[in-house]
């Protein structure tokens, strides 16, 4: 995974302050608000433990890790049985973590220092289902990166379903792989798989 995608997970994990509960701030003032405390804990540690336990409490809540799995999935989603569904979400929901774990490499971030976002303002409507808070990230002497946060609206208030990367959707990404997975070895076989990859990824 290149550095770009590896700095996009700590980032997509920094952004739970995207959700909140209707009436709450707007989408824009609250992500500004959330990653400039995100950038205020690098600051001070790069321990991966106590950045994985900041994200486990303040962050994994806030996604909207069924819709971004149904989203994944594809089309398959809706034949594969209750249990092989939750066991898809549980797997994708794992890889999203341990990958988020596996980019805090401190050895990287000290490398290219700490950086600077601006968010951009957007102006979402009262009736708006789904929005897109765009972010521009910037380091010394590095290309400024976009990183988009498309939202949707449930009951229980804004949630994030995907993560765009420079114009790489995280979704769309997984979905190339799953699909392939599942045309040659089924539902199963993408189960089987996700949970390899966690292995590999968490170097069980």
């Amino acid at each position: 995974m290149s550095w770009i995608l590896r700095v996009a997970f700590l980032f997509m994990m920094a952004a739970n302050g995207v959700v909140h509960a209707a009436g709450g701030p707007a989408p824009d003032a609250t992500v500004q608000a959330t990653i400039d405390d995100i950038l205020g804990v690098l600051k001070t540690t790069l321990d991966k433990r106590e950045l994985r336990r900041q994200a486990e409490i303040k962050v994994l809540p806030k996604f909207d890790f069924r819709g971004m799995t149904k989203l994944a999935v594809g089309r398959p989603w809706r034949d594969a049985t209750p249990a092989q569904q939750d066991a898809l979400e549980s797997g994708f929901r794992a890889i999203l973590v341990n990958t988020y774990t596996a980019a805090l490499n401190s050895t990287d971030l000290k490398a290219i220092g700490i950086p600077t976002v601006t968010v951009r303002p957007v102006a979402a409507a009262d009736n708006q289902d789904d929005v897109t808070v765009k972010t521009v990230v910037k380091w010394n002497n590095r290309k400024p990166m976009q990183v988009d946060y498309r939202m949707t609206n449930l009951p229980e208030g804004w949630k994030i379903n995907d993560v765009v990367v420079e114009g790489m959707s995280l979704v769309i990404t997984y979905r190339g792989t799953f699909s392939e997975i599942v045309s040659q070895s089924g539902i199963s076989g993408l189960i089987k798989s996700i949970e390899e990859k966690n292995r590999a990824i968490a170097g069980l």
